[in-house]
């Protein structure tokens, strides 16, 4: 699967459970380790896990790997790595704390359906 298709699969796995505040960033001409950065927010420690394992159920039943998935069970923080596209999905508090959109301000951002 291509990054692009791969970030709208991401992006309509996040939609279908109700993430707040999606966000995608190409980052394709700023580093060689992934193609776009997928940043959403849950609503409680609960929801930020029910996301993260809707885009790894929706990657796996279209064949595509899950290289990891970092934090888990009562994190405020869970990062799906897939190669081409890095998905992080937080609590709100956490994500306005570490402002990871911050490293990437020049890069540009593609909203919730990639469409620029």
């Amino acid at each position: 699967m291509q990054a692009e298709q791969l970030k709208n699969l991401i992006v309509n796995a996040l939609e279908d459970v109700k993430a707040q505040d999606v966000s995608v960033v190409d980052v394709r001409d700023r580093t060689s380790v992934t193609d776009f950065m997928v940043l959403a927010s849950g609503t409680s420690n609960r929801h930020v896990k029910s996301l993260a394992d809707s885009v790894v159920v929706d990657a796996k039943e279209q064949g595509v790997r899950v290289n990891s998935v970092e934090g888990g069970g009562g994190s405020d923080w869970i990062l799906v790595d897939m190669g081409d596209v890095v998905v992080h999905v937080m609590l709100p508090a956490t994500r306005e704390f570490y402002d990871l959109e911050r490293f990437w301000r020049d890069a540009p951002d593609v909203g919730a359906a990639g469409s620029e």
